[in-house]
């Protein structure tokens, strides 16, 4: 088992600072990388394709001597035909070098994510050398405590920290990840830092941490590559990293590294965790064979969507239309028991 790198970025994402991390991610891959990106953080936005089709679009720019495929998984909602249950629009996921999860509500994310396939593949492709891109909201879901920052934030909710998806639980942390560490949108009238709570309120969050958590702070536009090989973090960016552990503070800047034990001590996992024997294995074996199942477009797989919706619904006459034209873009489409897969012509 060899785990993959994880790019931890506070935000700008789509700016030069996001390339700079992207080429630098990339730079060990070899040609031809697959980036799979996971709708699922903005899933409950009615325009989340957009938002991750704009990160897909800035990955192919800035990472172009690469040549990267990059395949956008519509995971955005349970039980919809965009399920992150749906191992349909999941086959990208297994081939990916590298997945990427972004900006959204980081509650939402876990709640879509907590026990779903999309999230047990995930685990299996990172335990299996792939490497993981967080951003934003995406990087705040994956710790084992969670910052509810909208609930906070927007609707005026206690602070407390939500139940995470504990990326790393495997290793033994037990980590917070806080982006927008350094915000100053609120002026000086309103106190915007970390994560647009603001200094005050987050002080009472720490004490509601256990003595053994950590906490990694990321300042915007500033990203934290961790790295297992050398066991070491690199600060990349404009801003710095901030770790709170044990009563400590250390704030490392852009350039320098930092060893992962300031995160807590951990253990590199002998046997796989989390993603379940029967998924690792159909990861495994699909890496192993490379891939085989063919992807349909984004125009094709919405289609597909409608279609399935309408037979639901008992609506046959628009479910044909939708196969012909279906058919007439090169797919046809295989009514299971798992619904409906397509198959090129």
């Amino acid at each position: 088992m060899s785990l993959g790198n994880v790019a931890i970025i506070s935000s700008g994402e789509t700016s030069p600072s996001g390339g700079i991390v992207y080429r630098k991610l990339f730079s060990s891959t070899p040609h031809g990388l697959r980036i799979a990106i996971l709708e699922t953080p903005a899933g409950f936005e009615l325009n989340s394709a957009r938002v991750a089709g704009r990160v897909g679009d800035y990955i192919t720019l800035r990472a172009g001597e690469f040549s990267p495929r990059v395949d956008v998984i519509p995971a955005r909602r349970k039980g919809t035909a965009f399920s992150p249950d749906a191992p349909e629009i999941l086959q990208p996921l297994a081939h990916a070098d590298w997945i990427y999860l972004g900006a959204g509500s980081p509650t939402y994310a876990v709640r879509q994510l907590r026990g779903s396939l999309a999230w047990r593949q995930l685990l299996a492709c990172w335990q299996q050398g792939a490497g993981l891109v967080l951003a934003s909201a995406a990087a705040l879901a994956v710790g084992a405590f969670t910052l509810p920052v909208y609930e906070i934030f927007k609707v005026g909710e206690d602070p407390e920290w939500k139940p995470g998806l504990d990326l790393f639980a495997g290793l033994g942390w037990k980590l917070a990840v806080v982006s927008h560490w350094n915000n100053t949108d609120g002026g000086e009238e309103l106190d915007t830092s970390r994560c647009f709570i603001g200094r005050e309120r987050f002080d009472v969050m720490l004490g509601m941490l256990p003595p053994e958590a950590a906490v990694l702070g990321l300042d915007e536009h500033t990203a934290a590559i961790l790295n297992w090989e050398s066991g070491r973090a690199s600060v990349e960016g404009r801003g710095a990293v901030t770790v709170l552990r044990g009563g400590e503070e250390r704030v490392h800047p852009a350039g320098e590294e930092f060893p992962l034990e300031e995160l807590g001590e951990y253990r590199m996992p002998s046997k796989p965790f989390g993603a379940g024997e029967d998924v690792w294995k159909d990861v495994s074996d699909r890496r192993s064979a490379g891939e085989t199942v063919p992807v349909p477009p984004a125009q094709v797989a919405e289609m597909i969507a409608r279609r399935e919706r309408a037979r639901r619904t008992g609506d046959y006459a628009a479910a044909d239309a939708l196969r012909t034209d279906i058919e007439r873009l090169g797919w046809t489409v295989m009514d299971t028991p798992r619904g409906s897969l397509p198959r090129p012509k």
